[in-house]
């Protein structure tokens, strides 16, 4: 039985559209170890769930021989429309390095901006698959204006629902700033970079010489200037990676993070942790290896795991709940607060209290960082962020001291009178304005001064300084801390917190927005 024709002309049009740039071009996507558009698709979601739009859409352009047949191409640059993860609806686009280097046309940016805006409606995450060589040269003025189009909507959308960015080839000049805008950037290593201006503009500009991967690559980022949240080994990586971030948040701002039962026991108690923290109290341990102990099944899903490692922040869930761990990393620069730290954990606080996440922290901070480069680079002002951060949020806020928590990032640390919900502390704790040596070379000044044998004074002054003020008693007798827990209790001491505070309701004063200390 023959077809009619109209049908066979949707089939053969939508054949087209599939076809990308042609069969030469997606070899030479191959030959760079890079997947097609489609194909990243086809493996971000759930089998058979892919619906895509705008799949007769071509650009506009009719200058610079961009109107001849050959360079027209069904979709664009960009491939858009919706399917789902695990079950749960989400937006995506990805794009078409085999068209037009996926540079983005007013066409491209529209096809964008129209799933944005649907995601939106619907209350879904949105996630971007770019691969791109920027602007569409031919269409000038138009294409950069796309891009506005694209910020002003990752913005509108902050906050509302998950933005997820996957960089898996060049991203380069203003197309970084959408990337920039959304809540997680994840990269390729090896096959993707970002840069507002790449290696040539920068030796022409400063006479610096560096490859395209030093200046921003997945490493680079990743470690150094922290854009990058996860690095990922290859496409596919990246690609699962993805899926499972999104088993920890929620559809939108209006609703919960999704509650997935574990055949974890809720009630089960580590012994190690009795012991995990040193008797020296300059000896470091490893934070990570506490949180793997409490969480269900030991899952920890980091986030900046190479960035301001002095912290350490990630999902993980407790019970089955969804939880935002922050930490203090003992093993790296002794946990002590600096710069990029605070902006590290303050971004990722702001981001949990913005989805309904609950937020662990696990404290042993032995202060702010020291120091003329520290100070004259911000710390205060970097500092406040943390500090706005932890004040403004409203979810559950649970802590647990496991040793120092010293001076002025005691406070920071969701301290009880910063509205934490539940503080915790490990008889291990130490709380106090400053760690014993430099509080005794303040208080007793003097009397060192005088003193027949200072250094033997000065060692009985500090032990007597820390039996006073290294131990959690004197703030649990003042209510700062609300109880003090043996360490093997912590899992079912933060489970149950969990399940008595998920109705907890906070609220902050009226207003447009607070002025963050920027």
């Amino acid at each position: 039985m023959t077809l009619d024709p109209k049908i066979e002309q949707l089939r053969s049009l939508r054949e087209q559209s599939r076809k990308g740039g042609g069969e030469a071009r997606i070899q030479r996507q191959y030959a760079q170890n890079k997947m097609t558009a489609r194909e990243r698709l086809d493996l971000l979601l759930d089998p058979g769930s892919f619906r895509e739009l705008d799949a007769f859409v071509v650009h506009r352009e009719r200058n610079f021989g961009m109107d001849k047949p050959e360079n027209q191409f069904l979709g664009d640059s960009v491939v858009t429309g919706w399917g789902t993860i695990h079950g749960r609806l989400v937006y995506v686009y990805s794009q078409d390095f085999t068209v037009f280097g996926g540079s983005l046309s007013q066409a491209h940016a529209e096809k964008i901006c129209k799933v944005l805006d649907m995601a939106m409606k619907t209350g879904a995450p949105i996630i971007g698959l770019n691969d791109s060589g920027g602007a569409r040269i031919q269409e000038g003025v138009m294409s950069l204006g796309g891009y506005a189009d694209i910020f002003l909507r990752n913005t509108l959308a902050s906050g509302v629902i998950p933005q997820i960015s996957a960089i898996m080839g060049p991203c380069a000049g203003g197309a970084v700033y959408s990337p920039a805008l959304t809540d997680f950037i994840f990269m390729v290593k090896g096959t993707s970079y970002m840069f507002v201006t790449g290696p040539d503009v920068v030796k022409a500009v400063t006479h610096e010489e560096v490859s395209f991967e030093d200046l921003g690559g997945a490493s680079v980022h990743s470690a150094t200037s922290g854009v990058c949240h996860v690095p990922t080994e290859s496409d596919a990586d990246c690609l699962y990676m993805i899926r499972e971030l999104l088993t920890y948040l929620p559809q939108n701002n209006l609703e919960d993070p999704v509650f997935e039962p574990s055949d974890d026991d809720p009630l089960r108690m580590d012994a190690r942790l009795d012991s995990i923290v040193p008797d020296n109290p300059n000896k470091p341990y490893d934070i990570k290896e506490v949180i793997r102990m409490i969480v269900d099944n030991g899952n920890f899903f980091e986030i900046h795991e190479h960035f301001a490692a002095n912290v350490v922040v990630g999902f993980a869930r407790l019970g089955g709940h969804s939880v935002g761990i922050v930490a203090n990393q003992p093993m790296v620069l002794a946990g002590v607060l600096d710069i990029e730290a605070s902006l590290k954990a303050a971004r990722f606080v702001r981001f949990c209290d913005c989805f309904n996440i609950p937020i662990v922290t696990f404290e042993d901070v032995p202060g702010f960082m020291p120091g003329v480069t520290q100070e004259h680079a911000g710390i205060i002002r970097h500092g406040a962020k943390l500090l706005f951060a932890y004040c403004e949020a409203t979810v559950p806020k649970i802590t647990v001291i496991t040793r120092k928590s010293y001076g002025g990032a005691y406070c920071v640390m969701s301290s009880k009178h910063i509205r934490g919900d539940l503080n915790l502390a490990w008889p291990t704790a130490e709380i106090a304005v400053m760690g014993p040596d430099g509080a005794v070379n303040i208080i007793f000044r003097k009397e060192l001064a005088e003193a027949d044998d200072p250094v033997t004074r000065k060692a009985e002054l500090v032990q007597q300084y820390r039996e006073q003020f290294a131990n959690p008693y004197v703030a649990a007798s003042r209510g700062s801390i609300d109880d003090i827990i043996e360490p093997r209790e912590t899992r079912p001491r933060l489970i149950n917190a969990l399940e008595v505070l998920i109705n907890k309701r906070d609220s902050n004063p009226p207003k447009k927005h607070g002025n963050m200390p920027l």
